[in-house]
């Protein structure tokens, strides 16, 4: 996995009115936090924030945060956004060992064609869009494939049917739905007829 740098500065102010001034000024207000590390206020700027994460690991990129000169390994992970504009408002900095595992969130893609579900007139119907994992950073997948060539009518694909790439295990619950089944209009219609009018 490649590692950018980000630069960091540790000298900004505590409250909101200061908050809102980096932002206007184009920086992201954040904290850097990790076992062993004193949480730290921080602020990157914000066009150099999503540079780091537009790559193909997205918010999971490892990251060398440089604050000031001093240098940590972490990911990105509390993402705030203002309510309205969507723009990034504080970002929480986790240091990371890169030879340690971390929970991440992965992408879930649908793969194939449930070839037999169409034909019975049911649909797919997915029902998580990502899972989290437990792996070593450098080991995070960009995505993982759901494929659904073999679903068959009222059956469903859970976390535990999941094909993971070596290293990495999904952290939740291995019973939940990832990608379920049910009758389409059509086939409700077949099943439950109208009743016939009364002569």
């Amino acid at each position: 996995m490649s590692q950018v740098t980000l630069h960091a500065s540790t000298s900004r102010a505590h409250g909101s009115a200061n908050s809102r001034r980096l932002r206007h000024a184009g920086s992201i207000p954040g904290v850097l936090y990790g076992e062993g590390v004193e949480a730290l206020p921080v602020s990157v700027n914000a066009k150099d924030f999503r540079s780091a994460v537009s790559g193909d690991q997205g918010l999971n990129s490892l990251i060398t945060l440089d604050a000031d000169g001093k240098k940590y390994t972490v990911m990105a992970r509390e993402i705030q956004r203002h309510p309205v504009k969507g723009t990034v408002a504080h970002i929480d900095f986790q240091v990371v060992d890169p030879n340690q595992a971390v929970v991440a969130e992965v992408p879930l893609h649908l793969i194939g064609d449930a070839v037999e579900v169409r034909h019975a007139d049911w649909e797919v119907d997915q029902q998580m869009f990502s899972i989290e994992v437990r792996t070593r950073p450098d080991q995070i997948p960009n995505f993982i494939e759901v494929d659904i060539s073999d679903l068959t009518v009222g059956s469903a694909i859970r976390v535990s049917d999941l094909v993971l790439p070596k290293g990495v295990e999904a952290a939740g619950d291995p019973t939940v739905s990832v990608v379920a089944t049910h009758a389409g209009r059509a086939a409700k219609a077949v099943a439950s007829p109208d009743e016939a009018p009364a002569e």
